[in-house]
């Protein structure tokens, strides 16, 4: 029975799973996780950020060396797709993450319990595999299982014609018409993928804007930019139909509002209207684990539910379902278990798209402090002006910083710009800090570099940018 019983069982081994499982184990404590994947790293490593951002890097090169390195004096002849070969690359890239987290499964010796987990009494488990056992768990059950796609009434995703995001990373050729249902950051980033490939883009997008958790700002220069690149949007728009056939998919179209019905054909559908949390057949209901009218589980600030000993964090709990608050969750949860006093600051998590520019952003947006009735000062600064942007010939976008009119401590950051996935992190432990607009307008940057542009930003929040 011993081999069967554990300090911690962690229910799902996906970024905030395994990371929770891994400093749990680190802490001494007897640690199992429970994944029915045939691999571990969850949607994240297997059919979500990791390989989308593969597809991304690689098809990024394919649209500069045909497009964009003729400026720069670097003639290519000849530019050719191997899809395959792209296609191999995403999943050597799949491969070896994960690997690497079975590698650290066994240097931390935990024990990694291969099925479906099911919680059938507090601090107990039933894992269904290619047999079924039960563990128990003498100090907690930590419920990780994350998202599912969100599916759309009407729509049936076979992964051929109509796919969500897992299919769309896994075609076997270019559509020459792809129509996105969802104008988010999975919507865009695979868009961006089969567009820069020779697909002719589409998105449908239910809401007035893109991204339309982000700034608004942001909003508008990636529609403008994307639109550049050979997107087409149309906005404020509903699906109302899909009739699969021969040659692809027709869509039926409505405004949201109300009005005339449109068609829109394509070779392939993408839905990209969200995700859900993963909290079905867990047993949940039976234990008493309450949850929200979204289906998320509900816990208090140490991540604890209504039942003593079952926790729960990352995509199945309030917040943005993002692999780096799990991360952070996951960490902060297992030292709570060990004693430690560990917090988790969920007004500093930074958010990124990682279409061409990149998107970046964390705190709050304009739209949320107008809503709040914060007085605020915005400072703004484009990589235009920025000499290192002009030497890599990648100047759109800009960087805003957002600081309290009084204080000047910095509430919120957003940018658009190359590799500014990158650059947020300097503000995220800013903010972290407590920092105001003045600290890092006088934090000395290096010259030439992209950075220079939050500092630049730094400065117009109090109208002294020194390069424009």
């Amino acid at each position: 029975m011993a081999e069967n019983t554990f300090d911690v069982v962690v229910i799902g081994g996906g970024p905030g799973g395994y990371v929770c499982a891994i400093r749990a184990a680190q802490l001494g404590f007897k640690v199992a996780c429970v994944e029915k994947r045939g691999t571990l790293g969850g949607t994240c490593l297997n059919v979500g950020c990791i390989p989308s951002k593969a597809l991304l890097s690689a098809s990024e090169k394919f649209e500069e060396a045909g497009h964009g390195l003729a400026k720069m004096g670097v003639k290519v002849g000849g530019v050719e797709l191997d899809l395959p070969a792209m296609m191999a690359f995403k999943d050597d890239v799949v491969k070896s993450n994960v690997n690497g987290v079975e590698f650290l499964f066994k240097k931390n010796k935990i024990t990694w319990l291969k099925g479906h987990g099911r919680i059938t009494a507090p601090g107990t488990v039933e894992v269904a595999g290619e047999t079924t056992e039960t563990v128990t768990a003498s100090k907690a059950i930590v419920i990780a299982t994350g998202s599912d796609v969100t599916p759309l009434p009407g729509l049936t995703i076979d992964e051929t014609t109509i796919v969500s995001s897992t299919g769309a990373l896994t075609l076997a050729e270019v559509p020459k018409r792809l129509a996105v249902i969802g104008g988010g950051v999975i919507g865009l980033e695979l868009g961006s993928v089969w567009g820069r490939l020779g697909a002719e883009v589409t998105v449908v997008e239910f809401l007035d804007k893109i991204l339309p958790t982000m700034d608004g700002e942001i909003s508008k220069q990636m529609q403008r930019i994307l639109g550049k690149q050979g997107m087409t949007f149309k906005l404020g728009t509903k699906v109302t139909g899909a009739v699969p056939g021969d040659s692809g998919v027709k869509l039926t179209l409505e405004p949201a509002k109300g009005g005339a019905a449109e068609e829109l054909e394509a070779d392939v559908v993408l839905v990209a209207i969200g995700r859900r949390p993963y909290t079905d057949s867990l047993g949940l209901d039976e234990v008493g684990v309450e949850r929200d009218n979204r289906g998320r589980v509900k816990v208090d600030h140490h991540f604890q539910t209504n039942v003593p000993g079952i926790y729960a964090i990352g995509d199945v709990i309030e917040g943005p379902m993002l692999a780096h608050k799990a991360e952070d969750e996951g960490v902060v949860l297992a030292e709570q278990l060990a004693g430690q006093a560990s917090h988790v600051n969920h007004d500093v998590i930074p958010g990124v798209v990682y279409t061409w520019p990149e998107v970046a952003s964390v705190g709050k947006t304009e739209e949320e402090l107008k809503a709040a009735g914060v007085a605020y000062k915005a400072g703004k600064f484009p990589f235009t002006a920025n000499g290192r942007a002009r030497a890599i010939n990648m100047t759109d976008g800009f960087v805003k910083v957002l600081a309290d009119a009084r204080t000047d401590k910095v509430l919120g950051v957003h940018m658009v710009g190359p590799n500014v996935g990158e650059l947020v992190s300097e503000l995220c432990v800013a903010m972290e800090f407590g920092a105001s607009a003045e600290d890092i307008a006088r934090t000395c940057h290096a010259h030439p570099t992209l950075a220079e542009v939050t500092k630049e930003a730094a400065l117009a929040v109090d109208g002294r940018a020194l390069h424009m």
